[in-house]
């Protein structure tokens, strides 16, 4: 079930807020969380049941995984065993999931050999629910995690406002929300917050990164039709594209979340603002890039083994990175790339803190912009050619027609035909939204600053009223969040 679509908000979101805190008003409140759970499990199930199985079959193995290591704390080489089974369980299942045909593919290229392929449906969220759990199996062999029902952890790893897409809560963080009976009531100024962030997070995804999207699609499957300009702004239409994708669904996810009086951690703080890449990706994604630290740079070493062994273990957590995101060549080079231009960056600080802040945006934001080109591209191939298309500086007539045709919406096509001196400057509409998409995404509060200081205004209700009517009624041109892929 999508956000972005009718029965979501229509239905299911009024629903459940309604059945949670109506079961929570009459103390009801280990049925409260069973309801939640059926919840997020219909959310999770909506457009395959299959899916639905194999997060069920994980949910239990974790579970029991759990409660074994517990049994056997005492006893090491047991609680050990135990433990490393199920990481390798858990890992073994996405790496079928999610590399499967791209392994076989590339054995196939290497060695000459015709193993067939499987063609797997790969299940949503497979990526943020798998790394929940692990942290949470990992955890549990620390001996950081206390006695939780099934039904505690089942909701901390299907809780829907994350489910799909992120934040990658842990235990600590959500569980003990959940068991907080300070958080049973409604209360209306948290969700006027949650509204408040929902809608602009909503907005973000509608209104701005599915225009974008539809400029990139166009753009990415008619590549040898693209001059320089028209290159360069299939470029930054992606750059915006993703940025208020993820920002908007990590809004959203807030803001349900604080509707129910749950509070989700930050997963994304204004990262085009960012000086460095280091900075960069202590803002993009910033739950992944907890969990790389926690789970894999520190007990590699972190910076603790020389300088050679930090670099290592930088390049290595990059390199997971990118194998994280997606089983294609393209990710893995793109995590290669930034974690050689994160060595380099650590390996230069003394240097770049003199330079103009200014001057350190721009290097870090190019990068970045480039960076995206490989992360969109169906082939590496494509990616360099797009580089040297912009390079190449060739400009064979101005904005592409169908680039413009495909980035304007119904609602802009509506205009567009009632006025028809509108008509003659369609391309500027999409020149004017990439420019207002950057200058809001450097130059604004985002939307967790804001809520933090949010006052009932009457210009607020008419805003959220207003943007959430034509979010509404762009339902029409509905799809699925960029990270639901991952």
């Amino acid at each position: 079930m999508l956000f972005n679509s009718y029965i979501f908000l229509l239905l299911f979101l009024p629903l459940v807020i309604v059945g949670y805190f109506s079961l929570n008003h009459f103390k009801l409140y280990r049925l409260a969380m069973i309801f939640v759970l059926i919840m997020s499990l219909w959310f999770y199930g909506y457009f395959n049941a299959y899916y639905l199985l194999i997060m069920i079959a994980s949910i239990v193995m974790n579970y029991v995984a759990y409660k074994y290591i517990n049994k056997y704390k005492d006893r090491i080489v047991i609680k050990r065993t135990i433990a490393a089974t199920a990481i390798v369980i858990n890992v073994a299942a996405l790496f079928y999931f999610k590399y499967y045909d791209f392994f076989i593919e590339n054995i196939n290229a290497l060695f000459k050999t015709d193993f067939t392929l499987m063609h797997i449906v790969l299940p949503l969220g497979i990526s943020f629910f798998t790394f929940q759990q692990l942290s949470f199996v990992i955890d549990s062999y620390k001996g950081d995690v206390p006695q939780y029902n099934i039904i505690d952890y089942a909701c901390f790893v299907t809780y829907f406002p994350q489910l799909v897409a992120g934040p990658i809560v842990t235990h600590d963080e959500l569980v003990p929300q959940f068991e907080d009976k300070s958080k049973k009531s409604f209360r209306w100024d948290n969700f006027s917050k949650g509204l408040f962030a929902f809608t602009l997070g909503l907005s973000k995804k509608v209104l701005i990164a599915d225009m974008m999207g539809n400029a990139v699609n166009w753009g990415y499957a008619n590549l040898y039709e693209l001059d320089s300009i028209n290159a360069l702004i299939v470029t930054l239409c992606y750059t915006i594209q993703i940025y208020f994708d993820f920002s908007g669904y990590s809004d959203m996810a807030i803001g349900m979340g604080k509707m129910m009086n749950i509070d989700l951690p930050l997963n994304f703080n204004s990262p085009y603002k960012a000086l460095t890449i280091n900075d960069f990706w202590n803002r993009w994604h910033m739950t992944l890039t907890r969990f790389f630290k926690k789970y894999i740079y520190i007990p590699l070493g972190g910076n603790r083994k020389g300088v050679f062994r930090t670099y290592l273990n930088m390049m290595i957590v990059y390199l997971i990175s990118g194998i994280w995101h997606g089983a294609n060549w393209t990710f893995i080079f793109w995590g290669v790339c930034h974690g050689l231009f994160c060595i380099i960056s650590r390996h230069n600080k003394i240097r770049l803190d003199k330079l103009h802040p200014v001057l350190n945006w721009i290097i870090t934001f190019s990068f970045v912009n480039l960076m995206w080109i490989f992360f969109r591209a169906d082939s590496i191939g494509d990616a360099v050619y797009i580089i040297q298309v912009i390079a190449g500086g060739n400009i064979s007539g101005g904005i592409h027609p169908e680039l413009v045709n495909s980035f304007l919406s119904a609602e802009w096509n509506i205009i567009s035909y009632a006025i028809s001196i509108v008509r003659e400057y369609n391309h500027l509409i999409l020149i004017g939204y990439i420019i207002l998409s950057l200058i809001a995404t450097l130059g604004m509060k985002n939307v967790y600053e804001r809520v933090q200081t949010l006052k009932p205004k009457f210009s607020t209700t008419m805003m959220i009223s207003v943007l959430l009517t034509l979010c509404i009624m762009s339902f029409s041109g509905v799809s699925t969040f960029l990270y639901f892929n991952f």
